[in-house]
């Protein structure tokens, strides 16, 4: 058994058994708070706290699956190629509204980490919360950052704007395509645009071309907000 846990098979069938687990849950009663990957992390935690398997055995056994975050970002440019023309048409409005959130999204987590006076190894390890995990992690690291609390916080990002997003465009009356696409990909990163893909096509293709934009900013700008420390 634990030969079969180590080299993988194991670990990746767990994690694919308890996201489709979550899915399942998901369609069967509709419910926003029951998100496949909420439910998936929740199912996993039990799993392995239950049976006291090795945390670090697992992780490393699921690293497969870690490894194709990249092309799976990557992948995302086949929607955009989908809706370009209409990308093309709004990329002013689109541009400007990433910058802003980008730049807000940066700024509060530092204004908010030094008012509360956390220490600054916590406010790196925050800051790109907002990104892909493929980015957000390096940049982390680069910088001392936590690898685990960047990873926690970026989870809990994307959860929460796929789990809240329609009802906060709902709440602020955010009825335009593009508009919410800009949104769930600049805040929500990956699994925000999965929940983005759902609204419309348009909407979908916003949100992937804004979650790469975000990324790269945020890649600029972040040695620039950390230096401020």
């Amino acid at each position: 058994m634990d030969k079969f846990f180590e080299i993988g098979i194991f670990p990746v069938t767990l994690t694919l058994g308890a996201f489709y687990l979550g899915q399942a849950m998901q369609k069967k009663w509709k419910k926003p708070f029951l998100n496949p990957v909420l439910l998936g992390a929740l199912f996993v935690l039990a799993f392995l706290l239950l049976t006291g398997m090795d945390i670090g055995t697992y992780k490393t056994g699921s690293s497969y699956l870690s490894w194709l975050m990249t092309p799976a970002t990557i992948a995302l440019a086949i929607p955009m190629y989908e809706q370009l023309r209409a990308l093309w048409k709004s990329k002013g409005a689109i541009l400007i509204g990433v910058c802003a959130g980008a730049l807000s999204c940066l700024g509060f987590l530092l204004l908010g980490g030094i008012l509360l006076k956390l220490n600054d190894v916590l406010i790196v390890s925050l800051l790109p919360k907002s990104v892909t995990a493929a980015i957000a992690v390096t940049l982390s690291r680069m910088q001392g950052g936590l690898e685990g609390v960047t990873t926690t916080a970026i989870m809990i990002t994307g959860i929460f704007a796929n789990m809240t997003g329609s009802a906060m465009c709902r709440w602020f009356r955010i009825t335009d395509e593009t508009a919410q696409g800009v949104a769930f990909g600049t805040a929500g990163h990956v699994i925000g645009t999965a929940r983005a893909t759902e609204i419309s096509p348009i909407t979908g293709a916003v949100s992937s071309l804004s979650l790469v934009v975000a990324g790269l900013l945020t890649a600029v700008l972040f040695p620039v907000f950390t230096g401020l420390l």
